[in-house]
């Protein structure tokens, strides 16, 4: 187990409260953050869909005006990790868990907008995705060595093994060469599945398969929408469902989990289906780490979580899927390319994961913007 070493700037106390600091960020550094939250409040009563407004109601067990102040809060924090990604000294964001606050990390000055607590730690995010990449080397033989992924937990500022012992995962990580105290082992955990065979909305798949569509985008003008790549290979044809007719023109699996269906039909909607109706999409911002996120899919409809962590490597029996997200939303066997969705932002496919709805569990997606980049797509919205 590694030795954490995270100094909260000022103080040992200081993660508990809020420090202010004069930084060189754009847009989140203009104002207080109080400020910045209420031009959300107010950007978002144009765009906030009454349905996503619901469902996050029910999930979470708050009040709409709660749920309006944590996707507020949620936005604010988008635009700040924006504007820091880009920093040699960045080490990650996070919302605690009711997204009442933003954290930055960062190894060195202050760089935090006013009204986030800053804490310092001694890896930059840089550094510790360099050490992903050297596990990624290793990442065909990863099932096989009983090791199921890896991701950078910018919370405690290192990297977790996930493996089915804890020998298991030491002996990944000292084949990689990498210092063991960067590294926590968790082997509580269970061995991930893909989820196999409007965004949620059923396709139907050869061989009495289905999926779940993602995201309504276009490719040189023509009609189709995002899935999971494991879902078909190039030239796979839907057998049934809204979206079909259609053909699987890109897909990449594994190293990625993501494709590109063109359909016949014309009448793209920027929208996802939820538990009673559906939620427009305007964009694909990226929802930072904490952020409470939904996901719709075709077996277990409209089911939410947070986001847990970013670039999540996972070794599947068919491969490993470098890159994805994880959250704590639920998924299962079905629900396989369908949309994943952060307030009205698009954010990616659900690939795999473990666990299911009646347990819960976690599920892995892998990120809309790639996609769009991969493929040269043009995402649809409202």
């Amino acid at each position: 187990m590694n030795t954490r070493r995270i100094v909260a700037a000022g103080s040992v106390t200081a993660l508990a409260a809020a420090s202010a600091f004069a930084l060189s960020v754009n847009s989140a550094s203009a104002e207080p953050l109080s400020a910045e939250i209420d031009n959300a409040l107010q950007a978002m009563e144009q765009h906030l869909d009454p349905q996503m407004l619901e469902a996050l109601t029910e999930e979470l067990g708050i009040s709409a005006d709660e749920a309006k102040q944590r996707l507020a809060m949620e936005s604010v924090a988008s635009n700040i990790q924006s504007d820091l990604d880009s920093r040699s000294d960045f080490a990650g964001l996070w919302l605690n868990e009711d997204s009442s606050e933003i954290f930055v990390a960062t190894t060195g000055g202050a760089v935090t907008a006013a009204g986030v607590t800053h804490v310092t730690v001694e890896h930059a995010l840089s550094d510790l995705t360099a050490i992903t990449d050297e596990l990624e080397s290793l990442g065909e033989n990863a099932y096989e060595d009983n090791v199921y992924g890896w991701y950078i937990d910018v919370t405690s500022n290192d990297i977790v093994v996930e493996a089915a012992t804890q020998a298991d995962g030491r002996a990944f990580v000292d084949m990689a060469g990498i210092d063991a105290d960067m590294v926590t082992i968790d082997a509580d955990v269970e061995e991930p599945q893909l989820f196999h065979v409007t965004g949620g909305d059923r396709y139907d798949l050869p061989m009495n398969s289905w999926c779940s569509v993602g995201f309504a985008a276009t490719k040189n003008g023509k009609p189709g929408f995002t899935t999971a790549g494991h879902c078909g290979s190039v030239g796979t044809s839907l057998q049934g469902g809204n979206a079909a007719p259609g053909r699987f023109v890109d897909s990449i699996f594994p190293g990625k989990d993501n494709a590109w269906v063109s359909t016949q039909t014309t009448d793209l909607r920027a929208q996802v289906l939820t538990s009673s109706g559906t939620v427009a999409v305007t964009d694909s911002s990226v929802a930072p780490i904490g952020s409470n996120v939904c996901r719709s899919g075709a077996t277990t409809g409209w089911r939410c979580g947070t986001v847990q962590a970013f670039n999540q490597s996972v070794s599947y029996a068919q491969g490993t899927v470098h890159g994805m997200t994880r959250t704590s939303a639920c998924a299962q066997g079905g629900d396989s390319g369908g949309a994943f969705i952060a307030g009205t932002s698009a954010q990616g496919m659900t690939s795999g994961g473990s666990g299911n709805c009646s347990t819960g569990g976690t599920t892995y997606f892998y990120p809309l913007n790639p996609t769009l980049n991969d493929f040269g797509l043009q995402l649809v919205t409202s």
